[in-house]
Order: C-alpha cells, then sequence, then structure tokens
C-alpha cells in the first residue's frame, strides 16, 4: 500500500537548482517538499570549483551561456543576478573573495560550506527533505500532481519543479531522468552531449606524450575556419588533451560534432612568438650548437619527449642528425607544427567526466520569466535540465541559482 504525503510546492532534485528553488519558494510562504534519490542533497555542490565552490563570475554576460537559445537565460539571470547572488550567500554566512577572471569563491575555501548553509537555511524555514527518493513518475490529476516513488511512496503537489539535472556526472547523481520526466509530458529534449569535457583526438603518439604539460594557445577549427579559441595550461593524455583551455573549448566542439561536422583541433604550444621570430629564434638556436643531436638541441627549450614527435610530424625522419645540417624547409615544418599542430577531433570523453551537460528541455516550451511549463501549467523547470548551459568560471552554477530562485520563487507566487 502506497503511503501519501501533501506538499504545495514539491522540488524534484536536491542539487544547487533544486535546494535554491526550495528556499526562494519557501521564502515567499509555500510549504516546500524536496525529492532526492542521493542519500543526501547538494552532493555535487561539493565536487564544484575543485572543491572549493566557484559560486559566479563578476564578469557574466549572456554571451557566456549556450544552448539553442541562449537568450532565454537573460531573464532569470537579472532577476536574480551576480550581485543578488552574492548578497544571498552573505546572508547565509558565506564571506566571499573575487579571484582571476571574476571567479568568485568562499573565503573559507570550501563546497562544503556553502552546502552546510543552505541545509541550515532549509532545515530552519521548514522545508522538507525526503532523500532516497526515486521519483519514477509524475502525473496530473486535475490541478494537483501527483509524483510516484519506486518505493510506492506518492507526493501530492500543486505545484513541481523539476531540478534534477543533466548527465554529467552520474557518479553524483545525474542520470538523465529529468529529461524523461519532461517528456512524459510533452516536453522536447534537445540531444544531451557532455561539455566541460576532456576532448579526444585522432593521434599515434599519444602515449609518447601523455603527462606532458605546457601553456599555450588551443583552438576549434571547422571547414578550416576557426570557431573559439582559449589560452592556458594544456595536458596531453592517452586518449587526447585536457586542460582549462580544452575544457573550455569543448562544447563549442561538442556541438558541431552533434551536426556530424569534423571538428579540428588547432594547438599553438609556442604562443608568445610570432612564426617568424621562432623561425629566426631557433635558427639561431641550431647553429650556435651545429654539431649537437637535431632532438637533443630542443631540451630546454621544449619538454624534451616531445622533441622527437615534433620533428617525426615535421617530416625529419633522422632526429639525431647533427643540428647544423637542418634544411630551411625543415626548419619551416617544425616552426609550422610548434605554431599550428592540427588534429582531428573524434569524441570527448564520458559523462563521467564532463561537469556540465549541454542540450536539455527545449527552452521555447518554458516561459523565460517564470520557468513555468507552456505545455503543462503548474509545472517547473531550474538548472541544467534545460537547454542552458554556462562556461567554465562560475557561470554554470550562477545559472543554477538564478533559474531556481526564479522558479521557486514563481511556483509559490502562483499559488
Amino acid at each position: 500500500m502506497s503511503v501519501v504525503s501533501l506538499t504545495r510546492v514539491a522540488v524534484i532534485g536536491g542539487g544547487a537548482a533544486g535546494i535554491m528553488a526550495a528556499i526562494a519558494a519557501r521564502h515567499a510562504g509555500a510549504g516546500v517538499t524536496i525529492l532526492e534519490k542521493n542519500q543526501r542533497v547538494g552532493k555535487k555542490i561539493l565536487a564544484t570549483g575543485n572543491g572549493r565552490c566557484n559560486l559566479t563570475n563578476v564578469g557574466l554576460e549572456i554571451t557566456n551561456y549556450h544552448g539553442k537559445d541562449p537568450e532565454f537565460a537573460r531573464e532569470a539571470l537579472s532577476r536574480f543576478n551576480v550581485r543578488k547572488t552574492i548578497d544571498f550567500f552573505e546572508y547565509l554566512g558565506i564571506t566571499h573573495k573575487v579571484e582571476d577572471g571574476g571567479k568568485v569563491f568562499p573565503c573559507s575555501e570550501q563546497a562544503s560550506s556553502v552546502l552546510d548553509v543552505m541545509r541550515y537555511e532549509l532545515d530552519e524555514t521548514g522545508v522538507k527533505v525526503i532523500c532516497e527518493a526515486d521519483v519514477k513518475e509524475i502525473r496530473k490529476n486535475g490541478r494537483e500532481f501527483v509524483v510516484n516513488l519506486a518505493d510506492g511512496r506518492a507526493i501530492h503537489a500543486d505545484r513541481v519543479i523539476i531540478a534534477t539535472g543533466g548527465k554529467a556526472a552520474p557518479q553524483l547523481g545525474s542520470n538523465g531522468s529529468g529529461y524523461v520526466l519532461a517528456e512524459n509530458f510533452g516536453h522536447k529534449i534537445i540531444k544531451p552531449f557532455p561539455a566541460l569535457v576532456q576532448l579526444k583526438l585522432a593521434a599515434k603518439f599519444l602515449k609518447q606524450v601523455k603527462g606532458i604539460k605546457f601553456a599555450g594557445y588551443a583552438e576549434i577549427i571547422v571547414n578550416n575556419l576557426p570557431v573559439a579559441g582559449a589560452r592556458g595550461e594544456i595536458l596531453f593524455a592517452e586518449y587526447g588533451v585536457s586542460g582549462p583551455p580544452i575544457l573550455s573549448l569543448s562544447r563549442k566542439a561538442g556541438e558541431y560534432m552533434q551536426k556530424n561536422q569534423k571538428v579540428h583541433l588547432k594547438l599553438s604550444l609556442i604562443d608568445y612568438l610570432s612564426g617568424r621570430k621562432l623561425e629566426e629564434y631557433l635558427s639561431r638556436r641550431l647553429q650556435t650548437r651545429p654539431e649537437k643531436p637535431l632532438a637533443f638541441s630542443f631540451v630546454g627549450f621544449i619538454n624534451k619527449r616531445l622533441a622527437p614527435v615534433v620533428l617525426r610530424e615535421a617530416g625529419i625522419a633522422d632526429a639525431n642528425k647533427p643540428a647544423g645540417r637542418i634544411t630551411a624547409g625543415e626548419l619551416g615544418n617544425i616552426v609550422r607544427i610548434l605554431k599550428d599542430w592540427r588534429f582531428e577531433i573524434t569524441g570527448t570523453t564520458s559523462w563521467l567526466n564532463a561537469q556540465v551537460s549541454a542540450g536539455g528541455v527545449d527552452v521555447a516550451e518554458v516561459n523565460a520569466q517564470t520557468l513555468e511549463s507552456k505545455i503543462v501549467s503548474g509545472l517547473y523547470f531550474a538548472g541544467e535540465v534545460l537547454d542552458i548551459d554556462g562556461d567554465c568560471g562560475g557561470f554554470n552554477l550562477q545559472w543554477a541559482w538564478s533559474s531556481g530562485y526564479v522558479a521557486g520563487e514563481s511556483a509559490a507566487a502562483r499559488l
């Protein structure tokens, strides 16, 4: 026999967006219940910002957001903006600091402190939290929703907010269940794909260079045209490449791969010199000690494990010939590899490694001002379940806070 509970607003998912939605709805006077399938809420918050929780970014622009219609996010991001987010967390007890790139972190340097104060607010305001609540179905009977759990329990609610996240980091609880719930109500799902994730490359020498880091520039190339670029520390791995610039570019690469287009990655290992300056410098370097083996001549300039690979890619069969015997054509090829090394992108690593889901519920079917479904009255969405995702650097969490706040306040206001 099923156990029936009653609530005014049921929030499906206890992640960043879900907790914010619950607090906002409770502050607006509604009775709220969070249904979380994990053993505790906020598990994914603990992993954000490498365990430090990058709360938001003071340099936020709408261009930091992506999806079929990024402009959809503007309303929620304006209503609960960066300043209001910082003030909200200061009210809860989080003293903040701003770091390079506009990133905002708690002074405690602990993501756990952010979750602690949010859980405290849930307890203090009387939000009911039901964990290990695996939602299998949501039905609407007249004006009432019935949320059926896997264990036979049923929650009756006047309003429902789906804040289940996407499919990124399934080990932390995101498994795409919210897409199924939305589809069952007739909503269209823009096919999800991993974002902020490592890229796989087609190259036979990756085992030789795995673990090598360099500060350089990376660019996504489609039809021989650059479509996005980023600078920073890049890491070679056995599957391809990683590092902050790669993660930030992975969304754009995935977008084109979803369209079945060939996508290439351009790496510039020596980003601080022009091609002409680099060629002049290498020419002087190699002629200064012309008796040195060519590969050894690069020791102290680039990672010594990279040198033989670069030379082979430049078409030089004998990496140990005297440096002074290098031809102008060979030198030009080396410069080309160091400045413009091209790789075909074959895909990304799995959802397990992704920080963000791109795709989700089609925002054309959601009211941008309230985040209420245009198909089902009383049904709301918040966070990553929607087809909106942000860049690395606090932008995705800001979308969680903003959309959660708007959805929660709107659901309560309708009551």
